[in-house]
């Protein structure tokens, strides 16, 4: 796929040979090789420092491996934490590299601890500092111990605990030392803003006892104690590693340009924050016992969305930001030669009527769970309300985020109906509430009788993707978990049916029709998506085929690669992962999923 680096045997070629680390503000990507191939600073959707993900070791990394070692022998989290162990083992002996990113105080930490675990190894590191994606070599200079480099705004510097002998050469930061058993040399790499002084020295083993400890008191709150626990919270600590602590917000993923397609134009960036993920991350986190972390997304979701309803977004930056243009990078070659490698997201332009379905579900399943109240959060509804009356009947571009043209898409009036649905159920509930409560209801009847109409094939007995379309949608799937029909209607019967019969790709669900430039104005084709298969094991079980739905959830579970992680789509051809990664949809339907299966039962 990429073209190997020079002196290095291993070329990382797969996205699951990637394991994440992160300190909830940022995330790095290790590959299995030891090399930090993909960190942004100081945030997530920050200018890349390691961009050979998306090019080659010019484009930035930093390798730590035993000298002339490829792959490593065997790697792990430790037990419910975001802390990397990486092992080679070598005919001089056995090394381990451990990886993490502390919590942060005043600037982000990149430490990477080398320990002697057997016999005697001689170890290499090498460090390419490239910032803005790739593009920019910094000065590099000697200061105190530390290498500092610095180029425009960034500077980073690195230091070794005890210090190793270390040189500069080919454009990079070289070191090579050897480790006996119980012998360890720590890195740590600190980056600032280059006007300001150097933040102070974190210790790189307190940090690591630290980490430790605060990931493994976090992850101990999980309520979920069924089968396949340690998946759940794999997934669960994977959510608050793409939680930008000081907002709340999730993002989708912490990597852009992950190709869909291997080597083709499906390449997005997913570092911000989606609203049709908001029901479901808010679910996972308070069925799984989150409240504190629910209440964050909660809030971030109210300052994002404040404004006119009409000039509502799809996604948001990190804080809430709403400019977010799409540009490409020319100078960086794409993972596997996919092109372009795109920053921003012009989706954020598009009209996407269902997001104000999940807005409204969520702040009804706020309220409902005991979040604390915030004001105005009623007056918000209404408002949403008051301006789907007239909007719900334009076409629009979908959940998907289609570029072939708007359609009136039967997953986007569905949700139309979500949000007038729950919002007449709270006035009915709650007498005190204000609003046009009958008005409400009609709009909600007036949805479901035109989806029912219009969206729905009785020929084939399967709802369709758009009015008058013979394409299905994975997204069809959640009609009964929504409410709209009950799953023992024959409509949603044979949707199920339909939807397995025509999206299926070796039991995994795919989005829509394979052939899908028409509808989605690219050429090629994707991937099976992995949330659309955890939707359809959800389906099979509310229709009461639960020994069907526990096989699909187990074969889904073995996608994940060996410390735990899903991206964003899979290639039952190729066997291999797809898209950006990890990603927080396929988390979020993982852990939805278990609870749904086998919330109620007890491990064993």
């Amino acid at each position: 796929m990429r073209r190997p680096e020079a002196g290095n045997p291993h070329l990382v070629q797969r996205i699951e040979d990637y394991a994440l680390i992160g300190d909830e503000q940022t995330a790095a990507l290790v590959g299995a090789d030891g090399s930090v191939d993909w960190l942004c600073l100081p945030r997530f959707d920050s200018a890349a420092c390691f961009a050979r993900l998306l090019g080659d070791e010019d484009n930035g990394h930093w390798r730590i491996a035993p000298a002339g070692a490829g792959r490593c022998t065997r790697r792990s989290y430790r037990k419910d934490t975001l802390v990397l162990d990486t092992e080679w083992e070598t005919d001089e002996g056995t090394v381990l590299v451990t990886d993490l990113m502390p919590q942060r105080h005043r600037a982000p930490d990149l430490v990477r601890i080398v320990q002697g675990v057997r016999g005697e190894v001689t170890v290499r590191s090498t460090l390419r500092l490239r910032f803005d994606y790739g593009s920019v070599v910094p000065w590099v200079r000697k200061e105190d111990g530390h290498r500092v480099a610095v180029a425009g705004p960034d500077s980073a510097w690195l230091r070794s605990v005890p210090e190793v002998p270390t040189w500069g050469e080919d454009q990079g930061t070289h070191s090579e030392f050897t480790v006996k058993e119980g012998e360890r040399v720590a890195f740590v790499l600190t980056w600032h803003p280059s006007h300001e002084p150097r933040p102070p020295l974190v210790d790189p083993y307190s940090s690591l006892r630290h980490s430790v400890h605060d990931w493994q008191s976090w992850a101990a709150h999980c309520r979920y104690d069924g089968p396949h626990r340690d998946a759940v919270v794999r997934s669960l600590i994977t959510l608050k590693a793409l939680t930008y602590r000081p907002t709340g917000g999730v993002v989708a993923a912490p990597t852009t340009s992950l190709p869909e397609e291997p080597g083709g134009v499906r390449n997005w960036d997913y570092r911000f924050c989606w609203l049709r993920d908001s029901t479901l991350t808010l679910n996972a986190l308070l069925a799984a016992g989150y409240q504190e972390e629910a209440e964050a997304w909660r809030n971030w979701l109210l300052r994002a969305v404040a404004g006119d309803p009409a000039d509502l977004q799809i996604m948001y930056g990190l804080a809430g930001e709403r400019r977010l243009p799409e540009f490409e990078l020319p100078w960086l070659p794409g993972f596997g030669g996919a092109t372009p490698v795109r920053i921003g997201n012009d989706a954020v332009n598009q009209l996407q009527l269902d997001v104000y379905g999940e807005v409204v579900d969520s702040l009804e399943l706020a309220r409902r769970s005991g979040l604390s109240a915030q004001p105005d959060v009623w007056a918000l509804q209404s408002v949403l309300l008051t301006f789907l009356r007239t909007a719900w009947r334009q076409p629009d571009e979908g959940l998907w985020e289609v570029r072939g043209g708007r359609r009136h898409f039967v997953h986007s009036k569905v949700m139309v109906w979500v949000a007038a649905d729950r919002t007449v159920r709270a006035m009915e509930e709650d007498p005190d509430l204000e609003g046009d409560l009958e008005g409400w209801r009609e709009l909600r009847d007036e949805v479901h009788r035109e989806v029912c109409e219009k969206g729905y094939d009785p020929e084939r007995n399967t709802f369709t993707q758009s009015y008058g379309s013979r394409e299905l949608d994975a997204a069809l799937l959640l009609i009964p978990r929504v409410g709209f029909l009950p799953p023992d209607d024959p409509r949603v019967l044979g949707t199920i049916e339909a939807v397995r019969a025509e999206l299926g790709q070796d039991g995994f669900v795919r989005r829509y029709t394979p052939d899908a430039a028409p509808v989605d104005g690219l050429p090629g084709e994707e991937g099976t998506f992995l949330v659309c298969s955890f939707w359809l094991a959800d389906a099979l079980h509310m229709t009461g085929r639960t020994k069907e739905a526990r096989e699909l959830f187990e074969r889904l579970l073995g996608l994940a690669n060996d410390v735990g992680l899903l991206a964003e789509e899979y290639d039952p051809v190729g066997g291999r992962q797809l898209g950006n990664f990890p990603q927080a949809f396929s988390h979020i339907g993982l852990v939805n999923t278990a609870l749904a299966l086998f919330g109620d039962e007890e491990a064993g």
